[in-house]
């Protein structure tokens, strides 16, 4: 089974719009389909962002899905030479992908993740790495 670090915008948008590529990344995780790759930095972000009033998600379905996520590919990821993002908040996207065996995340902003600072990680698109998964 594939596991890949999502980025928290792939998951809100998942979450928003069930139809599109991000939606059905995030089918491909309830199903336990393709696995997500966290450290406990990511799930912190993930239960913040999603328990913000401005997306109206239900609290007890987030939970559920934080549990699912919890307990996948859990890693100790650590800071690696030459690893950046543009947003210092998101080097620790690129700091699990790389503590990972598939060394793969998977955002929709591209801009936080210049190819300079990507170091063994491969960074796809939401519409990328879902043509990758349903092949």
């Amino acid at each position: 089974m594939d596991s890949w670090v999502l980025d928290t915008n792939v998951v809100i948008s998942g979450l928003l719009s069930p139809n599109g590529p991000p939606g059905r990344l995030m089918d491909a995780v309830l199903a336990r389909r393709l696995g997500v790759v966290v450290d406990d930095r990511i799930l912190h972000e993930y239960r913040e962002v999603l328990a913000r009033a401005k997306f109206g998600f239900d609290a007890e379905r987030v939970s559920a899905l934080l549990r699912i996520m919890a307990f996948q590919t859990h890693v100790s990821a650590l800071p690696v030479k030459g690893l950046k993002s543009s947003d210092p908040d998101d080097t620790m996207f690129l700091e699990a992908a790389a503590a990972s065996e598939e060394k793969t995340l998977v955002t929709g902003n591209m801009k936080h993740y210049p190819s300079a600072g990507r170091g063994p990680v491969v960074v796809l698109t939401p519409t990328e790495a879902w043509a990758e998964f349903a092949q």
